[in-house]
This record gives C-alpha cells, sequence and structure tokens, in this order.
C-alpha cells in the first residue's frame, strides 16, 4: 500500500497519544507511511491529505490543549480542505455529557470545510474499555485504508 498519513494527537493525560503510537505501528506493519505529530500548527499538516486524528475530550467537552490550536486556525483561516481525507479516534468518559464532545467538534470543523470522512469515528468509553489500543487496533482492522487518497 502506498500510502501516507498524518496521525494527529491531542491529550491531556497522554491517553490518546499512546493510541496514536500504537495505531502508528500497526499502519507501519501495513506498509503505510506515517508521520505522527503531537499538537501541530495548520502549517504542519496543510501539506499532509490524509489525516487520523487521535483525540481525547478535555474539561467540558473541549479539544485537548495542544490540539485546540489548529483546529481554531482551521476555522479562522477558513482553508478549502477538499481534498482532505480524515478519520477520527476519541477517548473519553462516559460519567460526563460531552463524552467524546472534541470528536463531534473534529468532525464538524472539518467536514464544514468540505473535507472527507472515510469511517465512523471511533468513541472509546475509557471507564468501560481496559484496552484502548485493542479497541483502536480492531477499529482500524475494520476500516478500508483505501479510501484515504
Amino acid at each position: 500500500m502506498n500510502k501516507s498519513i498524518c496521525i494527529l494527537t491531542g491529550s491531556t493525560l497522554g491517553g490518546a497519544e499512546y493510541v496514536a503510537e500504537h495505531v502508528q505501528s500497526l499502519l507501519d506493519e501495513k506498509n503505510v507511511s506515517t508521520h505522527l505529530l503531537h499538537g501541530p500548527s495548520l502549517n504542519d499538516v496543510i501539506e499532509h491529505k490524509n489525516w487520523l486524528i487521535v483525540t481525547s475530550t478535555h474539561g467540558a467537552g473541549e479539544l485537548p490543549d495542544n490540539l485546540k490550536p489548529l483546529f481554531e486556525e482551521i476555522v479562522q483561516q477558513n482553508p478549502d480542505l477538499s481534498q482532505l481525507y480524515f478519520a477520527v479516534i476519541g477517548l473519553g468518559n462516559s460519567d460526563y455529557d460531552t463524552f467524546c464532545y472534541a470528536v463531534n467538534q473534529v468532525e464538524d470543523i472539518l467536514l464544514s470545510k468540505s473535507a472527507v470522512k472515510i469511517s465512523e469515528s471511533l468513541k472509546i468509553d475509557v471507564i468501560s474499555v481496559n484496552d484502548p489500543d485493542h479497541c483502536a487496533e480492531n477499529w482500524l482492522n475494520e476500516i478500508d485504508l483505501n479510501l484515504f487518497s
């Protein structure tokens, strides 16, 4: 497979980063080229045509502090992302009304800029899922990576 996927992470306590690193190793095994970026800016990622966003939800449903600036930039600069293909993995706690709300924000912002969502997002409940890496691995094996450009 001759794909390149940019993995963008946003994490408060590190859980999303661990999942992103695991997903990166799985993609490497599938001969998919990856770039893993923790808390990137728009300039860091704008040239990449495939994004896999791995994020936790922070506070009252917010994006983590290290990912929020990227999505603020996207809203402010209003780029045409019609050539962007993306998928999202979210980690959250279902004890909160805003469970994985960061996933919804990511999807809403990217879809409003004409980006193409290639799969239903994975929302991992850290209360009921003991192994988020395994959960992400199962999800990754179910999606068609050929849908990325």
